[in-house]
């Protein structure tokens, strides 16, 4: 009777540690489950690049331009996101508001506005520029579109009067719109023959590289808050 009982015992014992194994692994599945399902729901953020030829790369390859370097360097942090190209040189922030609409797509999850340079070349109005620009914040923000708002300076030769009524545009939006601001989009780089092409005015690709640098803190801030808005 020995042998009969011994096998059902071990046979039974066999069964209880399967048994265990099976709840352990379904268990950990379980636990698992819920980050793989986050992780998978984390698409790419989309990024636009809402400027002039300054962020346009005029003068560059488009691989050496803004918006490529900037999704490289994001890259190279771990950060997961499409950038668009939508600038257009030569444009006004008043241009940028028009084609606004269709620059940015729906989808779309930030955008870095960086308009004004050409405003300031052709001596607009600052009110003009202003009204532009606090109508573009407008709406990416009735959007929910997350942005960061990037400065520009006038030119010297523009008179100090000039300068201060346009250099003062930027701050005055930023505390009254919740973007990030980065208050100079050429900070570092102005007037710097090594980092600017012939014409004095645009970057070349060191200079890119220079300003993506620079303003990669405030773009990582950026994707922050974009994700934090994201529809749970």
């Amino acid at each position: 009777m020995g042998p009969h009982f011994s096998q059902p015992r071990s046979y039974g014992t066999n069964t209880l540690r399967v048994q265990r194994l099976a709840g352990a692994l379904l268990a950990l599945f379980c636990a698992l489950t819920p980050v793989t399902g986050v992780k998978a729901a984390e698409r790419p953020l989309n990024i636009v690049v809402l400027g002039d030829s300054l962020s346009a790369g005029f003068g560059l390859p488009l691989e050496q331009a803004f918006p490529a370097k900037l999704a490289a360097a994001l890259k190279a942090k771990g950060v997961v996101a499409t950038i668009t190209n939508a600038g257009v040189s030569g444009d006004t922030a008043s241009g940028g508001l028009v084609r606004l609409d269709w620059s940015v797509p729906d989808g779309t999850d930030a955008v870095i506005v960086e308009l004004g340079a050409n405003d300031a070349l052709r001596g607009l109005d600052p009110s003009v520029t202003k009204t532009a620009l606090d109508a573009i914040l407008r709406k990416l923000t009735a959007r929910h579109i997350t942005v960061l708002l990037a400065g520009m300076r006038a030119p010297p030769n523009m008179g100090t009067d000039y300068a201060r009524a346009f250099d003062g545009i930027y701050p005055a939006l930023a505390s009254t719109h919740p973007v990030v601001f980065y208050p100079f989009f050429l900070d570092g780089v102005a007037a710097d023959p090594k980092l600017n092409q012939g014409d004095g005015l645009h970057p070349s690709a060191a200079g890119v590289e220079a300003i993506v640098a620079l303003i990669l803190p405030r773009v990582e801030e950026l994707i922050a808050r974009a994700r934090a808005a994201r529809p749970s």
